[in-house]
């Protein structure tokens, strides 16, 4: 288990001494975006307490409403918007990068290719009478 920031983050395999690998991505995987929803809320919610910060004082420095931030720690539906001014107030905004980390270009696949793609196209049908 990895904690950044006083965030739990799921995607990280640990290594137990009894030398099995345990991924916490597949209870993440089944989860419906309204226990996802939730899951994030609590998660912001102890991360806002470990740094002893009441709502008032966090909705103030974020930007946002306090029934803004009650909503985003309960999980009753929020903006990203919300949750970046949340987790630049509580300067824990380290963990976005593994949201949606940068696509790297693998350096083989531009030997064959001098241009990365720019979209991707589905495989055309074949034509009828030819094959």
């Amino acid at each position: 288990m990895y904690i950044i920031n006083g965030i739990f983050i799921p995607f990280i395999v640990a290594f137990c001494l009894n030398r099995s690998y345990y991924t916490y991505m597949t209870d993440i995987v089944f989860q419906t975006p309204k226990e996802l929803q939730v899951a994030l809320g609590e998660r912001v919610r102890r991360l806002r307490l470990a740094r002893n910060a009441d709502q008032r004082a966090t909705a103030g420095k974020a930007g946002i409403s306090e029934k803004a931030l009650r909503n985003l720690e309960a999980g009753r539906g929020s903006t990203v918007e919300t949750l970046l001014r949340t987790l630049k107030a509580l300067h824990a905004l380290e963990g976005i990068e593994m949201l949606a980390p940068e696509v790297t270009v693998d350096p083989l696949a531009l030997l064959h290719n001098s241009k990365p793609p720019r979209r991707v196209r589905r495989p055309r049908k074949p034509r009828e009478g030819t094959e």
